[in-house]
């Protein structure tokens, strides 16, 4: 069975928002262990930084997959 278009959507909407979530809980566990401190807003920035780079990686990737099908 085929996924919906709506679907597809939701399903996205999803991954990135789980993504970002893992992506600054992330940054908050493991940067001090680095020496890095960084305030809330600062770790929401970053993460958000993470997350636009991730969905044009994501979609670039995509593209490519679909041009060589």
């Amino acid at each position: 069975m085929k996924q919906s278009r709506l679907m597809s959507l939701v399903e996205s909407v999803a991954n990135v928002i789980v993504g970002y979530g893992v992506a600054v809980a992330s940054q908050i566990l493991i940067f001090p262990i680095f020496g890095l401190h960084t305030t809330l807003a600062q770790n929401l920035k970053i993460g958000a930084v993470f997350t636009i780079v991730s969905i044009a990686r994501s979609y670039v990737l995509r593209r490519l997959f679909e041009a060589v099908r």
